[in-house]
């Protein structure tokens, strides 16, 4: 059965939501925020003050208010996938240009005509904030990655590789099964290694100067590669084979001749599917010169390409190759100018990923810890640390939401929503302060005496200089967190309805009154 809800037990379940979702989460804020224990259904408990993992968890008895709250996390949900950090401070800006908004809309404001102009001032807004960035210098990456972990050691083991790879997409973070937390890098063209027989590798395998043969397609007889195997026994060479998938017959007498040891051949199923699968293998066609077997192509020896060396291990096949090659060159300069087009985020994701691995390589930070509960909570750190890092392309401003409370003070209220947006901007710099038990009023009376050539650092506890300060936020974090903030508040103050399914037990019936 549906239930209409509507009015007044609207509102009502909208505040209890947001109250519960923005209250929550907004304690974690800040480097001196608090943590907050997640019990979980398939893993022991953990704590973590990560924004969005915690707004994931929270959930109510309530239908009405869970169907609400499911709307609400979507703010932090979003600012989470576009920049990986500022999900705490999307909650709080959301919960006060809520509930700012409600008041206006409670006392007779359209709320259609309420969410025009919230639009329009975040717009404004969001301007303003990319006019004050700042080109990050490489001690701004330390304190970016820094204040995103609440740890300076973890900042700057981040920061350090990062620079050093000088690659979006370049530096992947993993939980290590050892105590202590190392970093790995790899320099060559790096696949998943996918094996067609475990028994290709007993132990790490390198192969010098190999031959490789890539083959879009099954391979379901040994003739189809006879001419390929028989160069390579002559010739006494090793070499890999990408293919998407072998028979076992073939497999076997392939195994067969390795073991016999005339032959010294790993076969490799092609990682990843479709459009990625086909990127992949034009890369590894351009970086070995080797010519792709298509479907209704005969491999012959005209398609076999070499490199400098190959490494397998059970994580990843790693191709060494001459990286000075003009080829490669242009074949790296399409994949930038498809990157900078790209708008889809998971697209430019992988495009970063292979400009990296025809660059300056791969690094790998491999988080460790004592317990599954602590290795898990790091390693939320030393992603959030990885994710502010990777979006200061637009440049760096003042943090600890000094640069929202500036532009509150210049802001000129032209309307009920300029107003609502006001009273929002402060809260993050207050939340940040409250968090730490700090007297906000004093705080903010010496920055405004500044003019704002000052900044309080929550975590030294003392007044910095706003151009030296060691206090700064990514301005695509400040942006997304603020855009996403309201625009999740101006679709819940546009709604004037919720239909829910509503429980209800089937009719019981009275076996002793039917007889």
């Amino acid at each position: 059965m549906k239930r209409v809800i509507m009015n007044e037990e609207l509102y009502n379940c909208c505040e209890e939501a947001i109250d519960l979702l923005c209250g929550t989460v907004k304690k974690t804020l800040g480097p001196r925020g608090s943590n907050a224990i997640i019990d979980h259904s398939l893993f022991s408990p953990f704590i973590t003050n990560d924004g969005v993992t915690i707004a994931k968890n929270i959930e109510s008895e309530d239908e009405r208010v869970n169907t609400i709250l499911t709307l609400a996390k979507e703010a932090s949900i979003k600012t989470d996938e576009e920049v990986g950090d500022g999900t705490t401070t999307t909650l709080v800006l959301l919960e006060s240009i809520f509930k700012n908004g409600l008041e206006k809309i409670k006392s007779g404001k359209n709320p259609h005509r309420l969410k025009k102009e919230l639009d329009e001032g975040t717009k404004e807004i969001i301007a303003k904030i990319k006019e004050e960035a700042r080109i990050p210098s490489e001690e701004d990456y330390f304190r970016v990655a820094s204040i995103a972990a609440s740890d300076e050691e973890i900042g700057h083991l981040v920061s350090s590789v990062y620079l050093k790879l000088n690659s979006k997409g370049s530096l992947k973070i993993e939980e290590s099964r050892e105590k202590e937390t190392y970093v790995k890098y790899v320099n060559g063209y790096t696949l998943d290694t996918i094996l067609s027989s475990p028994y290709f590798l007993k132990e790490e395998i390198t192969y010098n100067n190999p031959y490789v043969l890539i083959i879009n397609k099954d391979i379901k007889e040994i003739e189809e590669i006879s001419e390929v195997i028989n160069f390579l026994i002559d010739k006494k060479s090793p070499s890999i084979i990408l293919a998407q998938d072998y028979n076992e017959e073939v497999i076997n007498q392939i195994l067969s001749l390795n073991f016999n040891k005339i032959t010294n051949v790993t076969l490799l199923k092609i990682p990843e599917y479709g459009t990625h699968q086909i990127d992949i293998l034009n890369d590894i066609e351009v970086i070995t010169d080797a010519k792709i077997v298509k479907i209704t192509d005969e491999i012959t020896l005209s398609n076999l390409g070499k490199c400098n060396k190959v490494v397998i291990n059970k994580e990843y096949v790693n191709i060494f190759y001459d990286k000075e090659s003009k080829k490669v060159e242009r074949h790296l300069a399409k994949i930038k100018k498809r990157s900078i087009e790209e708008k889809d985020s998971y697209e430019l994701d992988f495009l970063n990923e292979r400009i990296a691995k025809l660059t300056n390589g791969r690094g790998i930070i491999y988080v460790g810890a004592s317990t599954t509960t602590e290795a898990r909570e790091k390693k939320m750190r030393f992603d959030d640390a990885l994710y502010a890092l990777e979006n200061t392309s637009e440049g760096v401003v003042p943090g600890s939401g000094i640069i929202l409370l500036r532009i509150r003070d210049e802001m000129i209220t032209k309307n009920d929503g300029y107003e609502i947006l006001k009273k929002s901007l402060e809260k993050p710099f207050y939340q940040i302060l409250e968090n730490v038990g700090i007297e906000r009023e004093e705080v903010y009376s010496k920055i405004k005496e500044s003019n704002y050539e000052l900044i309080y650092n929550v975590l030294d506890e003392k007044y910095e200089s706003v151009t030296k300060t060691s206090v700064v936020d990514p301005v695509s974090v400040v942006t997304s967190a603020l855009e996403n903030a309201s625009s999740i508040a101006s679709m819940l103050l546009t709604t004037t309805c919720l239909i829910i399914n509503e429980f209800q037990e089937p009719n019981k019936i009275n076996i002793n009154s039917e007889l």
